[in-house]
């Protein structure tokens, strides 16, 4: 759901107010030229890693590929590892939010087929990020962003009644867990089922999670044994 938004025809501005249609248009302009820019950065640098060792690149090599120049690197990043996480962060955030933004009608609370289809498909920038040294930190975010987005889903899907937003938290970040640990096996293990595979299997195991606690009482504290 990236098309354009059809743009409407502009009344012509009464001789009181000149200059009131105008300015709205300049900020809209400025973050698509700003986001265009970030775009740029953030290929140049995901292009040169699967180059060479991210330690020897340069903020210089970046600008030299993106073509663009010091000063306005500096507006936007403090250096280029600045650079890389906020790349990172923007895909985790574009790949999690994936179900809601496209609108699906299903019962996923996230997008794991698309999900391990592009890991599996990023050979060798999976590569180069290990080379890295910040798989950890790569991994972090991402499981971040998924909870957060899980958290979302199972508010809007969950049949529990009554269900504090801090437990959808708490079992968003569960799933999220999980999630990324079976990503980390499939990849370690040669990818042995397909992304789909993966898919199903992730989602019987937080429908199965749901549907018990619907079911199970909560568990009791347990009593203070006897002195």
């Amino acid at each position: 759901m990236s098309g354009k938004k059809p743009t409407s025809k502009a009344k012509p501005a009464s001789k009181a107010k000149p200059a009131s249609k105008a300015k709205p248009k300049a900020k809209p302009k400025a973050d698509r030229r700003a986001r265009r820019t970030r775009d740029a950065l953030g290929d140049a640098l995901m292009e040169l890693m699967q180059e060479r060792p991210f330690k020897t690149i340069t903020v210089q090599d970046v600008l030299d590929r993106a073509e663009v120049g010091r000063s306005t690197f500096y507006t936007h990043y403090r250096d280029k590892d600045d650079l890389f996480m906020s790349d990172v962060e923007d895909f985790w955030e574009m790949i999690s939010s994936m179900i809601e933004r496209n609108g699906e009608d299903s019962n996923r609370v996230a997008p794991v087929r698309e999900l391990f289809t592009h890991i599996a498909e990023a050979k060798i920038f999976r590569e180069a990020l290990m080379a890295s040294g910040k798989v950890h930190d790569v991994m972090e975010l991402g499981q971040g962003q998924f909870a957060r987005a899980i958290k979302r889903r199972l508010m809007k899907l969950s049949p529990a009644q009554g269900t504090k937003s801090g437990q959808f938290a708490a079992a968003a970040h569960a799933l999220a867990g999980a999630l990324f640990s079976s990503l980390s096996w499939w990849v370690d293990r040669g990818m042995p089922i397909s992304a789909a595979e993966m898919d199903t299997a992730f989602h019987r195991l937080v429908w199965a999670g749901v549907n018990a606690s619907l079911q199970e009482p909560a568990v009791k504290p347990a009593k203070p044994a006897n002195r």
